[in-house]
């Protein structure tokens, strides 16, 4: 369904202004379902974003796919054959964003997903994600577990696209440590309950524990193995950086270590960082909105995407391609793929056809639980 009150502003400019004249941004995320403490932020992010793109009035077209990848599809294709999309954005998870992108490349669309997703051929042509890549982040706990002596790591996480790309992302990174991986335990979106991956994960006591999962279920690990008494490291994912996973995990939370984009701990940055500034203010401005507290790392994926497209606008209007055109979405994809030292809140995009992410080590820090906050322990 449209989510009109949140793109209400910029769905207003479609009667004021000739379409030739727009540039229209088909967005859908999970404001409701599984991944909603995702897409929520995500959503009440559209109103910051630049309404201007070079001169170029913008069209925001948003949808709520309720954390379904079929329905994700749908709302893309209706954005993409009823509204013209020149891009698109979305979608808040990982299975969505990665059937959002098979749509992109069939009708050639650029697509700035808000997942960490892995893809080839013609799907991974037309995507440029905008969160972190898996491999960066699982390279920034996997140091920190060198360098504090663990030697035995255990695994729970999804069973579905984001879990399995995790893992084969940590794997990677373990390979030539004395690290150990196992047990490996899965659990759904949607459980419940983990109380029997979290006794098997007990019974072999690793030093230490990653929890690979996003939003509200990502507390349901730390509290089952707090209940049976486990006492080593838990280490997470940037999926689990929201305020629903320490507000649910409470002191379960406590201690664990996770890699976030800079946005999440703005004020806590060095002052040489280069994201420090724009995430300072995108935190004022997001909470001013939304109420004291409410930021998450989330919602700066959907500031960042802003920032790529009005970057990558400027170099595709250069062409002389006219938004709502073949030519303008492709001129918009050689863009998105050049783009240089374009700084956003969670770090700063430097693309190429043979790197879509762009991000380096400024888009990584660590952060731990301390006294139910995010406290900055390095980059």
């Amino acid at each position: 369904m449209y989510l009109r009150f949140a793109a209400a502003g910029a769905l207003a400019l479609a009667f004021t202004l000739p379409a030739s004249a727009e540039i229209n941004v088909c967005v859908t995320v999970s404001a409701t379902g599984p991944a909603a403490s995702l897409g929520v932020p995500e959503n009440n992010t559209v109103p910051l974003l630049p309404t201007e793109f070079s001169g170029q009035k913008v069209n925001y077209i948003v949808f709520d796919d309720a954390t379904d990848p079929t329905a994700a599809v749908k709302n893309v294709r209706k954005c993409i054959e009823e509204e013209n999309a020149d891009v698109i954005i979305g979608s808040s998870a990982t299975p969505g964003s990665m059937a959002v992108a098979g749509i992109a490349a069939e009708t050639k669309t650029p697509v700035i997903p808000l997942a960490p997703i892995s893809l080839e051929g013609d799907a991974g042509h037309w995507a440029f994600p905008a969160p972190q890549p898996n491999v960066q982040m699982a390279s920034a706990l996997v140091d920190h577990m060198k360098t504090n002596g663990v030697k035995t790591l255990g695994f729970l996480g999804y069973s579905d696209a984001f879990g399995e790309q995790f893992l084969n992302a940590t794997k990677k990174q373990l390979e030539g440590t004395d690290i150990e991986l196992g047990p490996v335990e899965r659990f759904a979106r949607t459980d419940t309950s983990v109380t029997g991956q979290a006794l098997k994960l007990v019974s072999a006591n690793p030093d230490a524990i990653l929890v690979v999962a996003s939003g509200t279920p990502s507390a349901l690990p730390n509290l089952t193995l707090a209940e049976r008494g486990y006492k080593g490291q838990m280490y997470h994912t940037h999926g689990s950086a929201s305020d629903a996973f320490l507000r649910v995990a409470q002191d379960a939370a406590e201690g664990t270590i996770l890699p976030v984009g800079p946005v999440v701990v703005a004020a806590q940055l060095p002052d040489d960082h280069p994201s420090k500034e724009l995430a300072v203010q995108y935190t004022k401005d997001y909470e001013a909105a939304n109420g004291e507290g409410s930021l998450s790392s989330f919602g700066g994926h959907m500031f960042d995407a802003g920032q790529m497209i009005q970057a990558a606008t400027e170099k595709a209007l250069a062409t002389g391609a006219e938004p709502g055109t073949p030519e303008f979405r492709s001129a918009l994809r050689d863009a998105l793929a050049n783009m240089e030292e374009v700084v956003g809140v969670h770090g700063v995009f430097n693309t190429s056809d043979d790197n879509h992410y762009g991000h380096d080590e400024r888009s990584r820090v660590l952060v731990q639980v301390d006294g139910g906050t995010w406290k900055y322990i390095g980059q």
